[in-house]
């Protein structure tokens, strides 16, 4: 697809769109996108970092054959770049997890077409974090700069609609400033209140819930091996041979077929394993079950999970246990288990909200979206505030999270 740029000369801005993260440099990205990198700090989220994105399309996992074709967007100033957005032209719907099927599905039998469309995301990673990248200093401008552009490529090339998922509480307000529409949706999330140990925060259940995960924790242990952890160099190749084979597994059954390639996870090897906690159960020296994390500056963001044997409880040990153990020893603020998953609210993760922007061309269409993202947002926010009533936690602590 050919693609027009947008130039916005009364603000002395030009917006550029790149077909590769590689007309990028890695220092002028992660200057907008991983500032407190050069003060030595880890990123918030490793996930819109220069080196995460441009693994997904060395590996092939994002580009040609994939429904999800790079169109990186640029803001620059006397050629220097002052913001940028990982900006995607997307055949269909698939690895989002904000999904739009329904739209698609209204508009298309209204006789529009839907697809392509443009999407601000890091594809396959229902992780909230910034999706408008900006250099420190240019945040106000930076940020609409972007969102005004998004729009223009948009319109200029009649595309139906532009969205930008898992974004930040600070970005749907400006979005929202300029004309976008918010969309509010849910995730369960584990925070750490400050504790010493793993007892200390089953203190915290009431005591059926703690009754619970120690059953669980102990049919876990049964499956016969050891649980490990390997971070950065402590993780050998033949491990990422193990987390592909679980990965294909999981994402046969819940996708079809996986949507990283085995090259991604090399790449990860090669380029990100100081960024990565495999959770690995192991039985005789061989791996049976695992996890995949990435580490953020102040969250365990839990992605992959697979198993080649099924035992009683392990997935529950490897996937949120495990995880919450570690970001206990490490100081870690909180747990991302990912996407979905009401059954993460018996184990301690609380509801979340999640955001996301979207502009829709066809005014008709926009306004019926308005008004069902209205409806939305608040049977979403009704849901995670009974939910929290009647999670697992007593309800002294849950005073003091609210």
């Amino acid at each position: 697809m050919e693609w027009q740029g947008a130039d916005m000369r009364d603000t002395a801005i030009t917006i550029e769109v790149h077909p590769s993260l590689k007309g990028i440099p890695a220092s002028d990205w992660d200057a907008c996108a991983d500032p407190a990198a050069r003060a030595g700090q880890r990123p918030l989220d490793p996930f819109t970092t220069h080196r995460f994105l441009l693994a997904l399309e060395d590996s092939g996992s994002v580009g040609p054959g994939t429904g999800w074709q790079p169109q990186y967007l640029a803001a620059y100033t006397e050629h220097q770049l002052i913001a940028c957005a990982p900006l995607y032209a997307k055949g269909h719907s698939q690895g989002e997890y904000i999904f739009d099927h329904n739209w698609a599905h209204a508009y298309e039998n209204a006789g529009g077409r839907y697809y392509p469309k443009l999407q601000i995301a890091v594809p396959f990673t229902p992780a909230t974090g910034r999706r408008f990248l900006v250099r420190p200093g240019f945040e106000d401008i930076g940020m609409a700069a972007l969102m005004q552009g998004a729009v223009e490529i948009a319109n200029r090339n009649q595309l139906s609609s532009l969205h930008a998922t898992f974004c930040t509480a600070a970005e749907v307000e400006t979005g929202a400033s300029l004309g976008l529409m918010h969309r509010r949706g849910q995730q369960f999330h584990w925070t750490n209140a400050d504790y010493p140990n793993f007892d200390a925060f089953l203190a915290s259940l009431n005591s059926r819930k703690r009754k619970t995960i120690r059953k669980e924790r102990a049919r876990a242990q049964r499956f016969g091996g050891e649980l490990r952890h390997y971070t950065g160099d402590q993780i050998q190749p033949e491990h990422w041979d193990a987390i592909w084979t679980f990965y294909q597994d999981t994402g046969s059954r819940k996708w079809g077929s996986p949507y990283l390639t085995r090259a991604f996870f090399d790449i990860m090897h090669e380029t990100m394993r100081d960024d990565i906690l495999l959770v690995l159960a192991e039985r005789h020296g061989s791996p049976i079950a695992g996890a995949m994390n990435f580490i953020g500056r102040d969250t365990l963001f839990g992605r992959y999970w697979g198993c080649i044997e099924h035992h009683d409880c392990l997935h529950f040990e490897v996937c949120y246990y495990q995880a919450m153990d570690w970001a206990i020893a490490h100081g870690l603020a909180k747990v991302e288990a990912g996407a979905q998953g009401e059954h993460k609210l018996a184990r301690g993760y609380l509801p979340a909200e999640t955001h996301s922007l979207h502009w829709i061309a066809d005014p008709g269409f926009a306004e019926a979206i308005d008004r069902y993202l209205v409806a939305e947002r608040e049977a979403v926010s009704e849901e995670i505030e009974v939910m929290t009533r009647f999670g697992p936690f007593r309800n002294e602590h849950r005073e003091e999270q609210e």
